[in-house]
């Protein structure tokens, strides 16, 4: 690991100016997870670590009657126990189950893993079905960015290198709505072969689906939306047959690549699968 300076801003406002001044000489860290082994192999070397570990301002759960807000530094196991979001979205509980060990949900923060930008990042298909928008902040000011835009190539985000991501909202769904999130893996905690998340409004006698978005992780460079798969579902019973027929549309917008977690028609396979199954979960939810 090389040399740095480490800089601990007391709030906010201080953390903003300090990533101002160093730029891109300067690297931010939260719970350390994500940053610390990119630190000890050396591929990243900055100048400047700015640690937001004490920014207490940024960790909170806010309830509002139409949503919740998230701060950035909540922890996983605070969001993964917290008990309004187990109430209204179970399917970000699933994702949380599913982030390492319980160890790293300890320590590691909402923030900073979505910062991060992993495409097969567990919280991403889930937010981004959820429909959630981010806030970042900096010298400059305030923005609110959709978290379905946030990821654009493996690594990478929308984020400036002087902004900070401070928050995560996510809006309550429809009446007769729900979700299911699972992601396919070697051992439980590691990264994704798949992962797909599904959230469905159900008509009001539950028959058919209303609305539908299926979001698919770690078989793409981004997050990938399947839309022509969620097509269609619309206007379709709830049932095992709507939803397979999903799975084989899902199936093909996918773009993985073949690696030591398997190749690119096994992860396919593995999308159909998953696609049907969180698909019925949710339905299930709905009713």
């Amino acid at each position: 690991m090389s040399d740095f300076k480490f800089l601990e801003p007391k709030n906010l406002k201080e953390a903003c100016e300090l990533l101002s001044k160093h730029g891109e000489k300067a690297k931010l860290i939260a719970g350390g997870q994500s940053l610390v082994p990119l630190l000890t192999g050396r591929y990243i070397q900055p100048e400047y670590i700015i640690d937001l570990k004490n920014l207490r301002e940024l960790d909170y759960i806010k309830e509002n009657k139409n949503y919740i807000k998230i701060g950035a530094m909540t922890t996983h196991r605070t969001l993964e126990t917290y008990p309004a979001i187990k109430k209204r979205f179970p399917v970000i509980v699933d994702a949380e189950h599913r982030i390492a060990h319980l160890q790293v949900r300890n320590w590691g923060t909402v923030g900073g893993a979505l910062s991060h930008g992993d495409p097969g990042g567990d919280l991403f298909p889930p937010l981004i079905a959820l429909e959630a928008k981010v806030k970042t902040m900096s010298t400059r000011g305030e923005k609110e960015i959709p978290i379905d835009g946030f990821v654009v190539n493996i690594f990478t985000t929308v984020l400036e290198h002087d902004e900070i991501l401070t928050e995560i909202t996510v809006p309550y769904s429809e009446p007769h709505s729900a979700a299911a999130y699972h992601k396919e893996s070697i051992e439980e905690g590691d990264a994704p072969i798949a992962s797909v998340a599904a959230a469905i409004t159900l008509s009001e006698d539950g028959k058919t689906i209303k609305k539908a978005r299926l979001v698919l992780g770690g078989v793409g460079a981004t997050p990938i939306i399947a839309e022509k798969a969620a097509k269609t579902l619309l206007g379709k019973k709830a049932d095992d047959k709507t939803a397979t027929e999903a799975g084989e549309v899902a199936m093909k917008e996918a773009d993985p690549t073949a690696d030591v977690l398997g190749s690119a028609e096994y992860k396919r396979e593995i999308v159909r699968l998953l696609t049907r199954d969180m698909i019925l979960l949710a339905v299930k939810r709905a009713k």
